[in-house]
């Protein structure tokens, strides 16, 4: 049982990394940064295959009610930010730099939590949320590529993800599973990017992209589409053989994993203070998920 645990952990590090090295391949390598045709082809496949494998049986999924699906369009809409602006963001984003600004993400789940629901707050928590917060701060000061533009997506990337995982956690419909939720998200971001498209000028922009016809562009395409939805099902079944703490331990893993082998894949330029950022917000992720652990024991 504990060496499927593990095997089921080294799959899906495995598929995080890979499909975050293509998504970054096809945005910043290739310079296909038409999010709204890049994204929307994504879900498209991702909901075409997730119910195809409910169909099968595949899958455990159950007939989606209307209601259901109404009460989740407010999550199902950040979802869609959040792919729309992560994808901008790390088009003109280094790796180590993208995964230090999500992390702050943290920091608005916090913000909006004590808000709301006045949780009482772990001494540890309170520490690692103010040192993610420090570490993205000043992230931009000493990053030597500063893009502007990439860093405002990126703040609206985290402030998505951070709002999303609050309504995921605390506002999740008893009546929807993971696959579930996915599935609306897939669907509704399919028809709010396809409307978005031709607004937007990604559909006129993409005709006159150069490598339209390439070989490594198709190939880049069809394996970011699949691999996310490989990487939906290697979190799903994550979730459902680990607890929670384990889960994020693995996924603090694969992000570490990922910023130490994009050196290897992708030219950079890091110095040494935007290093001690990167650093620093990631021993705050750790203290996080450890925090988190305490917390519940």
């Amino acid at each position: 049982m504990q060496w499927r645990r593990h095997s089921a952990g080294l799959i899906f590090s495995c598929v995080f990394v890979v499909s975050y090295f293509t998504n970054k391949f096809v945005l910043s390598v290739l310079k296909f940064t038409y999010p709204t045709l890049f994204q929307g082809w994504q879900t498209l496949i991702g909901a075409v295959l997730l119910l195809l494998s409910g169909k099968l049986g595949w899958v455990e999924m159950t007939r989606i009610s209307r209601s259901a699906a109404l009460s989740w369009l407010p999550a199902s809409l950040l979802f869609v930010g959040n792919i729309y602006a992560g994808s901008r963001a790390l088009s003109r984003i280094d790796i180590p730099f993208f995964f230090t600004l999500q992390n702050s993400s943290h920091v608005v789940s916090f913000i909006i939590l004590k808000a709301v629901h006045r949780e009482k707050v772990h001494r540890l928590k309170l520490v690692s949320v103010c040192l993610m917060l420090l570490a993205a701060i000043n992230l931009p000061h000493y990053d030597p590529q500063f893009d502007y533009s990439g860093y405002l997506w990126a703040v609206g990337h985290l402030s998505c993800v951070g709002t999303y995982r609050v309504l995921q956690v605390h506002y999740k419909p008893a009546n929807l599973s993971d696959l579930e939720q996915q599935c609306i998200n897939y669907l509704f971001s399919v028809l709010l990017l396809s409307i978005a498209a031709h607004p937007t000028g990604d559909l006129t922009a993409a005709l006159e992209f150069p490598s339209l016809q390439s070989y490594t562009f198709h190939c880049g395409c069809c394996a970011s589409a699949l691999l996310g939805f490989l990487l939906l099902l290697a979190t799903i079944k994550l979730k459902t053989g680990l607890s929670l703490e384990h889960l994020r331990v693995w996924i603090f893993l694969s992000k570490v994993t990922a910023m130490c082998l994009s050196p290897l894949i992708f030219d950079m330029n890091i110095n040494t203070l935007s290093l001690i950022c990167v650093l620093l917000s990631h021993v705050a992720e750790a203290l996080l998920v450890y925090s988190d652990r305490e917390s519940q024991t």
